[in-house]
């Protein structure tokens, strides 16, 4: 009944950076040719379920580990 006045956090938080971090081991970067396909793939999912207003994908190794970082900026969800 007095959800009505309730402060809506939702909208907030739909606009909160979102990351993805998909780690691999260095050694075996051979074996994960796909990472490229990979990233389009999770990009499109992203952009199935909420409207993007920016996304950055960022490919680091650090300390013999590879890491894909995907921060996506929303705008709402769908």
């Amino acid at each position: 009944m007095f959800s009505f006045f309730k402060k809506k956090n939702s909208a907030k938080m739909a606009k909160d950076r979102l990351t993805i971090a998909i780690v691999s081991d260095r050694d075996n970067s051979d074996a994960f040719p796909f990472m490229d396909e990979m990233k389009a793939e999770i990009i499109e999912v992203v952009k199935k379920y909420i409207e993007v207003r920016a996304i950055d994908i960022k490919k680091e190794v650090e300390g013999g580990v590879e890491a894909l970082s995907i921060d996506v900026e929303l705008e709402s969800i769908k």
